[in-house]
C-alpha cells in the first residue's frame, strides 16, 4: 500500500518487524532510522544524496536501499509497519505518488508515505504536528501543517514557481549585481571585488570567464553566498539589500502558509531551517523578526536544530498513532534527555 497522505498497516514480510522506518533524504545525504514499537531507535544508517532528477528514480532509490539495508541489519528486522520518507525533489503531489510507489516496490513496509523533506524539518521542531517551517539551503521552501491533516505548501521548484532566494539564488543575484557594477551598467558594490577575490581572481571579468569556461566548477557557486553575507556585514548597501530581500521572501512564505491554515490569529511556531537560516546571520535574523511581527504577530520564530530524520520518525509515529511515550523516547534519542 502506498500513500502520500494517510493509511497504516500490518508489517510486511516474514521476519521480525519494527514500527517505523524513517527516511530523511536530501540532495547531499540520507539518514534512516528504524524505530521499534517501544520507541527505541534500534538501527540507524547514513547514505548518499537523493537526486532522482539527475540519476533517475530507481538509481536514486538504490542509494536509499543501501542505507535501509544497513539500518535493518543493525535493528535485526526485515520489515516495518510503516515507512515514513521525507525526500528532496518530492516537490509536487504527483512526484510524491511516484516515489511512494517506487519505495513500496522495495517491500520495506506494509505502508509507505512520502512527503517533501521540508516536512521533516518542520515536524522535528514542534511538539505536535502544528506549525510552519521555512527552509533556506540551496533553494527555498515552506510548508505548514495542522493536527487535523491540513497542510500548506508551495511547488518550490525555482523561478517558474515564483521562488526567490536560497543559496543558489543569492549567489546568482550577487554575481549579477557585481558584473554590472564592474562594467558600468549598475551602481557600485563591493561584491565586484569580494566575489572574484574569493577565488583568487582580480576582476569580475576574470570570474565570469572562469565560470563560463568551467575552470571553476558550477557546484562551487554556492561558496559565494557566505561571501555575500560577509560583504553585507561590512556595510555594502547592495549586499545588505539582498539580505533584506531574502528576509522578505522568508516572511512572505510563512505568512501565506499561516493564512492558508487559519493560524494567523493563533500563537504558532514558525521554524527556520537550512544552512542559511541556521547560520544565524544577525541582519537576516533581525529583519525576519521585524517583518514577521508586522505580518504575523502571533508567530513564534525559532531555528530548528534537531536532525530532520527525527521529524520523519515523528511523522511516522503520528501516522500509526503511537503513544506519547514512544514519541518522547525517539525525541530523547536525537535531542538527549
Amino acid at each position: 500500500m502506498t500513500s502520500t497522505e494517510s493509511g497504516a498497516g500490518t508489517a510486511a514480510g516474514s521476519g521480525p518487524t519494527g514500527l517505523v522506518l524513517a527516511i530523511d533524504a536530501g540532495n547531499s545525504k540520507t539518514d534512516v532510522a528504524v524505530v521499534g514499537a517501544d520507541g527505541r531507535v534500534a538501527g540507524t544508517a547514513r547514505g548518499g544524496g537523493f537526486r532522482p532528477p539527475v540519476v533517475g528514480v530507481e538509481t536514486a532509490v538504490d542509494v536509499l536501499a543501501d542505507a535501509v539495508r544497513r539500518a535493518f541489519a543493525e535493528a535485526g528486522v526485515t520489515a516495518v509497519e510503516h515507512v515514513s520518507a521525507c525526500l528532496a525533489n518530492a516537490d509536487l503531489p504527483v512526484e510524491e505518488e511516484r516515489l511512494a510507489a517506487a519505495l513500496d516496490a522495495r517491500g520495506w513496509g506494509a505502508d509507505v508515505a512520502v512527503r517533501n523533506d521540508t516536512f521533516a524539518i518542520l515536524r522535528a521542531g514542534i511538539a505536535e504536528p502544528r506549525g510552519v517551517a521555512v527552509v533556506c539551503g540551496a533553494g527555498i521552501n515552506c510548508v505548514g501543517m495542522r493536527p487535523d491533516g491540513r497542510t500548506a505548501r508551495f511547488p518550490a521548484i525555482g523561478r517558474i514557481s515564483g521562488d526567490w532566494g536560497g543559496g543558489w539564488g543569492l549567489a546568482e543575484e550577487a554575481l549579477w549585481h557585481a558584473a554590472r557594477a564592474e562594467d558600468g551598467r549598475g551602481g557600485p558594490t563591493a561584491l565586484a571585488r569580494t566575489l572574484p577575490a574569493h577565488f583568487g581572481l582580480d576582476s569580475m571579468y576574470a570570474l565570469i570567464e572562469a565560470l563560463h569556461l568551467e575552470r571553476i566548477g558550477n557546484a562551487r557557486r554556492h561558496e559565494l553566498t557566505p561571501v555575500l553575507f560577509a560583504t553585507a556585514v561590512d556595510g555594502d548597501p547592495v549586499a545588505r539589500a539582498l539580505v533584506d530581500r531574502l528576509a522578505e521572501e522568508v516572511v512572505a512564505m510563512a505568512a501565506v502558509a499561516l493564512a492558508r491554515l487559519d493560524l494567523l490569529a493563533e500563537e504558532t511556531p514558525v521554524l527556520l531551517g537550512g544552512g542559511i537560516l541556521a547560520a544565524r546571520h544577525p541582519q537576516l535574523d533581525d529583519r525576519i523578526g521585524e517583518l514577521l511581527a508586522a505580518r504575523a504577530p502571533k508567530a513564534v520564530p525559532r531555528v530548528v536544530t534537531a536532525p530532520p530524520v527525527l521529524g520523519a520518525a515523528l511523522l511516522g509515529l503520528d501516522r500509526v498513532r503511537a503513544g506519547g511515550d514512544v514519541h518522547a523516547r525517539v525525541r530523547a534519542f536525537y535531542e538527549g534527555g
